[in-house]
This record gives C-alpha cells, structure tokens and sequence, in this order.
C-alpha cells in the first residue's frame, strides 16, 4: 500500500511562487515508489482531472503545455518526496493539486487519471490577479 500526503499549498499574488510537495511512505519495506511513474495534476470543481507535470522511473519528465517552463517536477529518492516548484504562476492556475503514482516504470506522453493508482488528498493552490 502505498500512502501520499501533499502540503505547500496557499495563496499567492500572480507572478509569485510556490513549492508544493509529496511525502511518499509505503505499507511494506519491499515496496518502493522510487522507480515508479509520478505526477502532479490538478483540478477545478466540476472539470476533469488534469496532468500537469510527471517523471517517469527513469527520470523523463513530461509536462503540460500550459505550465511548460514555468513549473519543475522533481524526486528526491532519499527523502521519498516528490516535490512540483511552480514560478510565475497565474490566476488560471488555480486549482487544488494533487500527487500521482502509478505502478509502473513508465509515464505516457498524455497522463490521465485512470492511468495512476494511487493517489493524495490534494492541496489548494490560489492565484490572485
């Protein structure tokens, strides 16, 4: 089993920015999310889940077109915290942002929902104008 818990969310004026982050634990010694397809995705009451940014077991990294260059998807294996540093960040990124796994070695080129097992409560990111 596999527990993911984010935190780093809040409120900040466009053009600000914010580091949220993943804590990672597991049920079992002999599981490890280190090597596994990760992500960041968020939502807006109403819509769909949407991908924002993943790392593959590898270390590729695959973000949206509309946070490209702007935000960084990183993995610190020692601390198991996946961690989504946001810069720039604009009103239309408000949304409540929550941390991905999935049991595989391999990210798609378009992550949707379904693809990930495991999932965090979420954490609300607001971007005043």
């Amino acid at each position: 089993q596999v527990q993911l818990v984010e935190s780093g969310g809040g409120s900040v004026q466009s053009g600000g920015s914010l580091n949220i982050s993943c804590a990672v634990t597991t049920s079992s010694s002999t599981t490890t999310t280190s090597r596994w397809c990760m992500g960041w995705f968020r939502q807006i009451p109403g819509n769909e889940r949407e991908g924002v940014a993943t790392v593959a077991g590898g270390g590729e990294k695959i973000y949206a077109d509309s946070v490209k260059g702007r935000f960084t998807i990183s993995r610190n294996v020692a601390t198991s915290t996946l961690y989504l540093q946001m810069n720039n960040l604009k009103p239309e990124d408000t949304a409540m942002y929550y941390c991905a796994a999935r049991w595989s070695y391999y990210c798609r080129s378009s992550p949707a929902q379904r693809d990930f097992n495991y999932w965090g409560q979420g954490t609300q990111v607001t971007v005043s104008s």
